[in-house]
C-alpha cells in the first residue's frame, strides 16, 4: 500500500518511545504516545500504542465544548452515556456502547478535555479479538505531553489542522521505534 501525502504517519522519538512525532500534509507535530510506547503485539492494558497501519473511522466531539470538526471523515456528536467496552470477553468488546453498560466501558464524557475530539483508529476492530487491545483513538493531548494509555494525542488546534488535512479514507501509520 503506498503512503497517500494525506496519511497519518506516527514515528516515535529515536531515544524514546514516548513522545513521538506525528507527520500529515507535509506538517510535523508532537504527539503523545503510550505510557509504553508502540508495541507490535499490543495487548488489553499494556499503556502501550499499537503499530501499524490502520484507517480511520470517524470523528466524535463533544459539541458541547467545540465546533463540529472540519474534516472528511464522518463525525457524530458524543452523548453523556456514551462508552467505549473494554472488556475482552464481551461481545462488544472495542465498540461504542451506552453506559452505564453490562461490562466494563470507558466513558467518552470525560471531565477533562481529552475526549473534546476523538478520531477512532480502526484497530482491533473487524473483527476484535480479545484481550489485542481497545479504545485506541487519535485525541487531544493530556496536559504538559503526559503520555497516554495507548491511543495518539495531539494539541487540540494541531488535531483539528490534522483532521482539516485527511481525506475520506484516511489511514494512520504507525511505527515502533528502532
Amino acid at each position: 500500500m503506498t503512503q497517500k501525502p494525506t496519511d497519518i504517519v506516527v514515528l516515535p522519538d529515536s531515544m524514546h518511545a514516548q513522545p513521538g512525532r506525528l507527520v500529515c500534509g507535509g506538517q510535523t507535530y508532537r504527539c503523545a504516545l503510550g505510557r509504553n510506547g508502540v508495541s507490535e503485539s499490543k495487548r488489553e492494558g499494556d499503556g502501550a500504542t499499537p503499530a501499524g497501519r490502520f484507517p480511520l473511522r470517524r470523528v466524535l466531539y463533544r459539541a458541547d465544548r467545540v465546533a463540529v470538526p472540519l474534516t472528511a471523515l464522518p463525525t457524530a456528536p458524543i452523548t453523556p452515556d456514551d462508552g467505549w467496552c473494554d472488556a475482552p470477553e464481551d461481545p462488544k468488546y472495542n465498540r461504542l456502547v451506552k453506559i452505564p453498560y453490562q461490562a466494563s466501558a470507558e466513558n467518552l464524557w470525560r471531565e477533562d478535555n481529552l475526549y473534546d475530539i476523538v478520531v477512532v483508529i480502526g484497530h482491533n476492530d473487524h473483527p476484535a479479538v480479545a484481550n489485542a487491545g481497545s479504545a485506541i483513538f487519535l485525541h487531544v493531548a493530556p496536559p504538559e505531553g503526559a503520555p497516554t494509555q495507548g491511543c495518539v494525542a495531539l494539541a487540540l488546534e494541531d488535531l483539528r489542522a490534522v483532521l482539516r488535512t485527511l481525506g475520506p479514507a484516511g489511514v494512520i501509520d504507525i511505527h515502533a521505534a528502532r
